[in-house]
């Protein structure tokens, strides 16, 4: 587990070591290559040199192009090939054609300016000693260090606690990699104001001081790199699970460890490189020569990438073990990659900027994306979840998405300062060239910021919707019809929304890109009049749909009856409802044609019951026995959480030919009544065998002779037939 911490500690004092011995390689070749300088002649080499390191002095003598006439012959002259018209490939391919053969010529001379180099550097050092600057150079980084280690020091049990912490939610794991961020942020701000601090507060040459704070500074780069590189990938250190909690790109252990070295890798690299374009800048090296060694240590980069292509750890299974660390060797990736890799490298040293940038945005970008997306879902996952599955957050859309054009827009950035498109000229220049490259790029712009509205929209509306689905059946509160009311609503919302945001984007890219909108706007009222016109019922229906919603005449889920037509509400649309019956059928009723609504699934219901007993029944001990059965349904568990007021008698509701009707009456939700109704006829039917009281039901006796039996008998068919409905 110690072996990332024990790897950046290798990759620190390698290039530590690579900055100490740049600084004294050039004053040891100058000193076996020539003889020391008199000691008379030095103080006015000194101040040669002071005068050179001016980057006043600088400047004024490539003004006068004194550098370049004392090593580029005629014929040879370095052309910037990026600054020519990119869209003139004859110019283009002579650009290049210039800037290798500058190159090549600049080849030869290249080892004695290295000599040249050397000698300055040893008369920089010479006044002070090389051992001395030596000294007081590893010392500046002893300060840096010690400082580091005061500071880690103090925060010890800060970071105990941080990785001993559990963070049970997407707030906590946040707030954890920010104390972690911090933590790294710290040490390197410690050990920058130690060694660059200490080194800045004394006086030094100034060839030398832009030496040591060059390498200082990119040394301090190099350890930045590694402590976003450990917040980003969080390879197993020396506590177990810490690459669980804290690491942002999803990926494996041994992923992790592989990329955090190559990012090491290349960020010291391109540090110490650029560092020492700088000194050799300083040293009075042309543009040419700067450019050959630029080139050379780009090859450092294209063997880093090439190995990286060949190398690069297989993509983790789920639910398997941890893959191996390397592909195949000779896989058809490997090698797309690798002449990927070449070619930009060649786009870089033939001096095509614009299709070397091209040729990173493509494909960058994607990947940027589609890491920045999986990366985010990963780290804002809900709590207990372990990978970065489910639907995502309204936060997490949130940052995905502008992340995502925020990398859309640093893309474009980066694509026309290779191509040398001047963004200041754009918003000035009034050409047709120039205001359609200025509309083209507000209208992505407006889209850009179309969608990250759409999109944190949707999410809040699918997130509620979400939980709105949780309440299954009917309303049983206040709360849950709400929920109920928001499925009703919110998916037209989203409708709406969806079509006034396009509509909106796509006009408002449209005046970006000169197009006059306002005849657009005005047609399309006149087309709009005009269906309206052939459309009616279609307009009849869509208002007729918006008025029943304000007026919450029904919700998803609701019982409703509108003529012939009943069912429970499924699903609607912005014209029509669909409702499922029953027995089944499923009925698609355009608004215009629903009319009145009965609506049966709102706040209670009252359920009445009648039942027939005899004429000798004791009504009074009926209106006891009927009470007993009202204690036992508001004590039943299954059946009390839905009954408001329990069974009771109302009296009797008339004489009949054959029986006493009696009226019974409970109050229950919407939809329970139906079982609570069966469970009270049981109920009473029980109670009433036991205590003598008959149901008094009609009966024919025939008597006499047949036509008096037929009469009997068409009697009691009448007396029996049931009543209308």
């Amino acid at each position: 587990m110690a072996a990332i911490p024990a790897l950046r500690r290798a990759i620190i004092r390698l290039f530590a070591a690579l900055a100490v011995a740049s600084l004294f390689l050039g004053a040891v070749a100058a000193q076996d290559a020539a003889p020391a300088p008199a000691e008379a002649t030095q103080p006015a080499v000194r101040r040669f040199l002071d005068l050179l390191a001016d980057p006043a002095v600088r400047d004024w003598l490539v003004q006068q192009n004194i550098a370049g006439k004392t090593t580029t012959p005629p014929g040879a002259a370095a052309v910037d090939a990026a600054a020519l018209p990119s869209h003139d490939l004859a110019t283009r391919l002579e650009a290049i054609r210039h800037h290798t053969a500058a190159l090549v010529a600049a080849l030869p001379a290249l080892p004695d300016e290295f000599r040249r180099a050397g000698a300055t550097l040893y008369l920089e050092v010479e006044e002070r000693g090389p051992l001395k600057v030596l000294l007081l150079a590893l010392g500046f980084a002893a300060l840096g260090f010690g400082a580091e280690w005061l500071f880690r020091r103090g925060t010890a049990r800060v970071r105990e606690r941080i990785g001993s912490a559990q963070p049970g939610t997407a707030g906590e794991r946040l707030r954890l990699i920010g104390l972690r961020l911090a933590d790294g942020l710290g040490l390197v701000t410690v050990f920058a104001l130690g060694s660059i601090g200490a080194f800045l507060a004394l006086e030094w040459p100034v060839l030398l001081r832009e030496i040591v704070l060059g390498y200082l500074v990119a040394f301090v780069a190099l350890r930045l790199a590694l402590v976003i590189g450990r917040v980003l990938l969080a390879p197993d250190g020396r506590r177990s699970g810490e690459a669980e909690r804290f690491r942002i790109v999803p990926m494996d252990n041994g992923a992790a460890r592989f990329w955090l070295f190559r990012l090491g890798l290349f960020v010291g690299w391109f540090a110490f490189g650029t560092a020492t374009l700088g000194l050799l800048t300083t040293l009075g090296f042309t543009l040419d020569m700067r450019q050959l060694v630029a080139y050379a240590l780009g090859l450092g980069l294209l063997a880093l990438g090439i190995e990286i292509a060949w190398r690069r750890p297989r993509a983790a299974v789920a639910g398997g073990p941890e893959p191996g660390r390397h592909r195949r060797v000779g896989s058809a990736g490997a090698w797309l990659l690798s002449a990927y890799f070449l070619a930009l490298w060649l786009f870089w040293v033939v001096s095509a900027i614009g299709l070397f940038w091209l040729g990173v945005v493509v494909v960058a970008l994607p990947v940027l994306i589609r890491a920045t997306r999986r990366s985010v879902n990963h780290v804002l996952r809900p709590a207990g979840e372990s990978g970065a599955g489910g639907a995502p957050g309204v936060l997490a859309v949130g940052i995905e998405r502008v992340a995502r054009a925020a990398l859309i827009i640093g893309a474009a950035v980066l694509l026309a300062r290779g191509f040398r498109v001047d963004l200041g000229a754009l918003t000035v220049g009034d050409t047709l060239l120039i205001r359609l490259v200025r509309g083209a790029i507000n209208a992505v712009i407006i889209l850009l910021l179309a969608d990250v509205a759409w999109h944190i929209a949707r999410a809040l509306i699918d997130r509620t919707l979400a939980t709105a689905q949780v309440h299954g059946g009917h309303a049983s509160s206040e709360d849950v019809r709400r929920q109920a009311r928001l499925r009703t609503l919110l998916p037209i919302l989203r409708n709406v929304l969806f079509i006034i945001l396009l509509v909106m984007a796509s006009l408002m890219a449209l005046s970006s890109l000169g197009v006059e909108i306002a005849p657009l706007i005005a047609g399309a009222g006149v087309v709009g009049v005009a269906i309206g016109f052939g459309a009616q019922t279609v307009v009849k229906d869509i208002i007729s749909g918006m008025f029943f919603l304000l007026d919450d005449a029904f919700r998803v889920g609701e019982y409703v009856q509108s003529g012939p037509y009943k069912g429970t509400v499924e699903s609607f649309s912005l014209r029509s409802v669909k409702l499922r019956h029953q027995r089944g059928p499923l009925f698609t009723v355009p608004f215009g044609e629903l009319g009145a609504i009965q609506n049966m699934s709102r706040d209670w219901v009252i359920d009445k019951l009648s039942i027939g007993v005899t004429y000798d029944t004791d009504l009074d001990q009926v209106k006891k026995l009927v009470k007993e059965v009202g204690k036992q349904l508001a004590q039943d568990p299954e059946l009390a959480p839905h009954i408001i007021d329990t069974l009771k008698m109302q009296g009797v509701e008339q004489f009949g030919d054959y029986a006493i009707q009696i009226r019974l009456k409970l109050m229950a939700k919407p939809g329970e009544q139906f079982v609570i109704r069966r469970r009270a006829y049981a109920l009473i039917k029980k109670a009433f065998d036991a205590n003598g009281i008959k149901f008094a039901f009609p009966t024919v006796q025939v008597a006499g002779g047949e036509p008096s039996a037929a009469a009997v008998a068409q009697q009691g068919m009448a007396l029996v037939k049931a009543p209308p409905a």
